[in-house]
């Protein structure tokens, strides 16, 4: 549909006329909004002294003063475009849908802000939201991470950067056509190189703005480059069928499981990269966020609070 109508490529366009183009298709193309208990917008204090904006929903069913699981979620749009307004709607839905608490995070962009800007304030998001939980209503024993593309990767790196801590460790991950490294011989990014919406030219762009010095074998930016997959939290990891990055996504699900983590794998057929917040474009994204709210809740809720 967008190239019928002859949309641009992003890397045929500057970077603030693809952040344009990002908002617009998601405008188009998401559902409508559901109606949430509350909204709040939260600060986080960066040591340089620096604001990171973050955005909490509450479910439309929660109670005041109740504690509720929450997920930490970092949108996709390859480090260079997206907020927490193209991807307000999805998390609307995964919040009312999962009966948990949604914190939506504004890291920094690319390529104003290059690697690893935005693995940084990942970093910062959930230290903040553990440490302060209580000033959200949050239960700080029953945080998830999670995100779709860009953001599947910050939710990995941020969970290999708390295990090698040994910091306070997410619960579960949510993890959709998370982008696990930046350089792959996979079949996959040639077969679905032209015609399926990622295209390569659009890969490379945001590789080369997020990674301008080419340091792309750092497991912080290539998360499938880390030393072990070992102590990872129990993930779902769900790709997209016609996904130049679908043949990555299950050779890391792969790997975990060779590693002894617990993962539950879904290829969803018949869908394109980007496919999941666009849903009244795609009802497969319809089916995919009810399957990651009901897991997502299942692993948070049934924990006993602090």
């Amino acid at each position: 549909m967008a190239y019928r109508v002859g949309a641009p490529r992003f890397h045929d366009l500057s970077v603030d006329q693809a952040r344009r183009s990002f908002q617009k298709l998601h405008f188009a193309f998401r559902g409508e909004a559901p109606a949430v208990a509350s909204t709040m917008e939260v600060p986080v204090p960066r040591p340089d002294g620096t604001t990171l904006f973050a955005r909490l929903y509450r479910p439309l069913q929660s109670h005041a003063g109740e504690l509720l699981p929450a997920l930490i979620w970092f949108h996709g749009g390859g480090w260079c475009v997206g907020d927490v307004v193209s991807h307000d709607v999805l998390c609307r839905e995964l919040c009312n849908q999962s009966g948990c608490a949604v914190l939506s995070v504004e890291y920094r962009l690319a390529p104003e802000h290059p690697f690893p800007a935005a693995s940084d304030d990942a970093r910062l998001a959930f230290d903040w939201t553990h440490a302060h939980a209580h000033l959200l209503g949050v239960d700080p024993a029953r945080l998830a991470l999670g995100g779709d593309s860009a953001g599947g990767n910050l939710s990995l790196v941020t969970a290999l950067a708390l295990r090698d801590d040994g910091a306070h460790q997410a619960r579960f991950l949510l993890l959709i056509y998370p982008s696990t490294e930046i350089v792959s011989a996979r079949p996959s990014r040639s077969r679905y190189a032209e015609g399926y919406f990622l295209d390569r030219g659009t890969l490379e762009w945001f590789f080369r703005h997020y990674l301008p010095r080419g340091n792309t074998e750092d497991w912080r930016a290539s998360p499938m480059r880390a030393a072990s997959l070992c102590g990872l939290p129990p993930m779902l990891l769900m790709s997209a069928e016609f996904d130049p990055l679908v043949d990555d996504c299950a050779a890391f699900a792969e790997r975990v499981r060779a590693e002894g983590g617990e993962v539950e794998y879904e290829e969803v057929a018949g869908v394109i990269h980007g496919y999941f917040s666009l849903g009244k474009c795609f009802p497969e994204a319809r089916s995919s966020v009810a399957r990651a709210a009901r897991a997502l809740g299942e692993r948070l809720k049934g924990a006993h609070p602090v």
